[in-house]
């Protein structure tokens, strides 16, 4: 799998067109995140020697006035985009950028940086467009995907490169030009990254003229209006909404007064470049490692917990006036905010219905644009009231400045939204954080107490998934025998009916009498059989150690209730969760098989949901696979279409994994067999 995700993109590239494209978007990145630093570093030179204020107003204008037509005008630009040549937009677009940022150090004039700012960011929300329709016409279908991620990687990919670049840039300039024209040099790199831009796009004769129609786009605050109203409906969307709104406003304040930040700490352009360099990467860090260190936490607590560890970070950096000790905080800022990125995408991919997804990634993209164009707009205004002040604290003098005090306004912000954002998305309630953060750190599960006392740990719980038809009875079947051979305390076991109670309300749920039963009513019924199950069941063969496997577990709820009833599925969670004492499976084994095949294997259907429609046990199996993307490592997907023997193999290498080593004390005395294991 790891040899095919890398060979694509390489493939996407070996095609000669989409290669040519890839370059000038290369090229024109580059240029966008170079514009930011060196436009912000022009503003704060003009105005050396104008006070922290008007410092702090110029800097803030320049992100304003590159924010503000993409809020405005990017519909209407949207709309009249692919009514012109895709190929002469482009390069016509790179010819005005190049011409517009070549003139901005030639006049020297902050009224005319601000102006020539807003028409390079017009002239961009044409080229967007025309870019984005193009890449489809030069790839194969198949191959759209990887483009598409390879042009995402690239164009925040070059942010961490553009401020290392004008790092370098601005130590040259520092050795050759007076501190006015220091920025003089990246603006005029920057122009000749999109001159050639536009000569590639110019060579480029595959681009296809325009579109076959025109498509009307909604305004920004149209599609924030329309997208509240269905995206803030549940407590999962809602959460993540304000998660992420917190994250953006505190990171547009930090973006909007670095460069102030970095001239209060006595550091010149390079060290400015450094710290926003070392944003980028701490996100990429973030969105790598983050969700590998805690595989074993919950993605919604992970969600909240990185937001509030910006708040945090960003505390200590408001507090710390040292430059060095800034970047590495920074680098720690960016890790939280990528772990929050990355974590709320999956959620919303995951966890959002496939006919709301669409409109809730474009609610969100719109709100953010709305909130950093805001924020941006504050911040300055903020700091430069505030001004610059010294205090002087046990003889020792420490400057807190309006940048100081928009950091520590940002980081409550940040907390506070995370915690909001936590308590609206938590899908543990009742288990401690802090226990089961250390118990994610160290790699295992919780084990929550119990009415019986605290679960030893020494046991374990294997649940067989599927849908209708998929063989779980059978392959849990053979794998108690094969665990049972090599001298294992086995219990098997099945929901619903495990128990005297289970087996009565299993016979209300399975009769097709019970046809009348409310969606509800079902799940609160399974629910109790899981509570009667876990605690007269499970736990106490937990406790002495022994393995578990059932046959159908919490996912089973959640992929037929949640999924197939179209219930809210995080309350589903809730409800079991509650049930259960948080109690959650080791290994989850899904035998995936499509609904056709699985119900073609019955004769008829024999109870009340196998005879639900295909399109119900089609629902219940995306289900089945939602939630095991959503935590890959606690689930083993098979294809239950393979044969008996493939199918147990596969489940044998896994389990071999995770068995308990050395067996339970007392396994002997159970079982009454040596307890041997050997390897397959």
């Amino acid at each position: 799998m790891s040899r095919t995700g890398v060979a694509e993109p390489r493939g996407v590239l070996s095609i000669r067109s989409f290669r040519r494209l890839w370059i000038a978007l290369s090229l024109s990145s580059l240029g966008d995140w170079l514009s930011i630093l060196a436009l912000t570093a022009l503003a704060s030179a003009i105005t050396t020697g104008s006070g922290y204020q008007a410092q702090s107003y110029a800097v803030g204008g320049v992100l304003i006035v590159k924010m503000l037509p993409a809020v405005v005008l990017g519909p209407l630009a949207g709309a009249f985009a692919d009514r012109f040549d895709r190929r002469m937009t482009m390069v016509i677009a790179d010819v005005l950028r190049f011409a517009l940022f070549v003139s901005i150090p030639l006049v020297g004039r902050l009224d005319w940086l601000f102006i020539a700012t807003f028409l390079i960011e017009c002239v961009t929300l044409f080229w967007i467009p025309a870019k984005e329709a193009t890449v489809p016409n030069l790839v194969p279908k198949d191959r759209l995907e990887r483009a598409n991620q390879l042009s995402l990687l690239t164009t925040y990919g070059s942010a961490p490169v553009a401020a290392a670049l004008f790092s370098v840039l601005a130590l040259v300039s520092r050795a050759f030009f007076e501190q006015s024209q220091q920025a003089d040099l990246a603006l005029y790199i920057n122009a000749v990254t999109f001159l050639i831009s536009a000569i590639t796009i110019f060579t480029l004769r595959d681009i296809p003229s325009r579109g076959a129609q025109h498509v009307s786009v909604p305004s920004v605050l149209k599609q924030i209006g329309e997208g509240w109203r269905f995206a803030g409906s549940t407590p999962l969307v809602r959460g993540l909404i304000i998660g992420i709104v917190g994250a953006f406003a505190a990171g547009g304040a930090v973006i909007g007064i670095a460069k102030v930040y970095v001239e209060a700490l006595k550091g010149g352009d390079a060290a400015y470049g450094a710290v926003f360099g070392a944003v980028f990467l701490g996100m990429a860090f973030g969105m790598f490692l983050g969700p590998r260190m805690l595989r074993d936490l919950s993605r919604r607590r992970l969600f909240g917990l990185a937001i509030v560890g910006a708040g945090l970070t960003l505390v200590l950096i408001a507090l710390i006036p040292n430059l060095v000790v800034v970047v590495f905080l920074t680098t720690l800022l960016g890790a939280c905010a990528g772990v929050g990125w990355v974590t709320g995408y999956t959620l919303i991919g995951l966890e959002v219905e496939d006919d709301l997804r669409g409109r809730t990634f474009a609610f969100l993209q719109s709100l953010v644009r709305v909130v950093l164009l805001l924020v941006l707009a504050v911040v300055p205004l903020v700091a430069g009231v505030i001004g610059a002040h010294r205090l002087d604290i046990a003889e020792v003098t420490y400057r807190f400045d309006g940048t100081n005090a928009v950091l520590l306004i940002a980081a409550i912000v940040a907390m506070i939204f995370g915690v909001i954002a936590y308590r609206q998305m938590d899908d543990r309630r009742g288990i401690p954080l802090a226990r089961d953060v250390v118990a994610a750190l160290r790699g295992v599960p919780y084990a929550p107490e119990t009415d019986s006392g605290p679960v030893t740990g020494r046991g374990m719980l294997i649940a067989f998934e599927g849908g209708e038809g998929a063989g779980k009875t059978t392959q849990a079947r053979l794998a108690a025998i094969w665990l049972r051979d090599h001298g294992y305390d086995v219990v098997t076991t099945q929901e619903p009916g495990a128990t005297k109670i289970g087996m009565r309300l299993r016979a209300i749920l399975l009769d097709k009498e019970s046809a009348g039963l409310s969606s509800r009513a079902e799940t609160l019924l399974y629910a109790a059989d899981r509570a009667d199950h876990v605690a007269t069941v499970i736990e106490p063969a937990l406790q002495r150690g022994a393995i578990i496997i059932t046959d159908r577990y919490i996912d089973s709820t959640l992929a037929y209730q949640g999924y197939g009833r179209n219930l809210p599925a995080d309350e589903i969670a809730q409800i079991n969760e509650w049930a259960t004492g948080g109690l959650v499976a080791d290994l989850t084994i899904l035998l995936d098989v499509p609904s056709d095949v699985g119900l073609g294997r019955f004769a008829s259907p024999a109870d009340r949901i196998e005879s639900e429609p295909q399109e119900f046990h089609e629902r219940v199996r995306r289900g089945f696979r939602a939630l095991a993307e959503a935590e890959p490592q606690r689930y083993l997907v098979v294809d239950a279409r393979l044969a008996q023997a493939d199918i147990t193999r596969q489940i044998q290498d896994r389990v071999r994994e995770i068995l308990p080593d050395p067996i339970p004390m007392g396994t002997e005395d159970v079982t009454s067999t040596f307890p041997a294991i050997t390897d397959a």
